[in-house]
């Protein structure tokens, strides 16, 4: 397999999900784009890894054992890309936790997760989406019934 291949799909992954984070107004799918650009990553790291050791070996395919006469020993490369590689899926997993605790806590408190309607400029009470929509305006004539003179 040539290492050409590989990267384009990893370029074609991260494209898909830069596009995915930039359109998207629902922040669960913009999450799942962010995961998506994390994966193209996650592929770059382990071809460009297995790039050189397939060019020392003089193979396009992996190598059989590393003990064949004739090949060089795959124990002695290091496999830099594959360490690299899970440290992103541990902040990959990390960044799902954090990243739907943000997302459910915005929807408790506003009733959608709709990106578009985040208004961060403004402080909300954690009451619920309920007790925002309920709440009544606070006017002079939403106040209720005008007292008068005490008899």
């Amino acid at each position: 397999m040539r290492p050409v291949i590989p990267y384009v799909i990893a370029a074609a992954l991260f494209g898909l999900g830069v596009y995915g984070v930039l359109r998207r107004r629902n922040a669960v799918l913009v999450l799942m784009a962010v995961e998506l650009m994390l994966n193209a990553v996650n592929l770059l790291l382990v071809t460009a890894n297995a790039a050189p050791l397939h060019a020392a070996l003089g193979t396009a395919a992996p190598a059989g054992s590393p003990g064949a006469p004739g090949t060089v020993d795959a124990g002695a490369l290091p496999f830099t890309g594959q360490a690299f590689t899970l440290f992103v899926i541990v902040i990959a997993a990390a960044e799902v936790g954090v990243g739907l605790a943000i997302v459910l806590q915005l929807y408790r408190l506003r009733g959608t997760v709709a990106i578009d309607d985040v208004r961060l400029d403004e402080h909300t009470p954690d009451a619920g989406p309920r007790a925002i929509m309920e709440a009544p305006a606070r006017t002079g004539a939403a106040m209720g019934p005008a007292t008068g003179p005490v008899r």
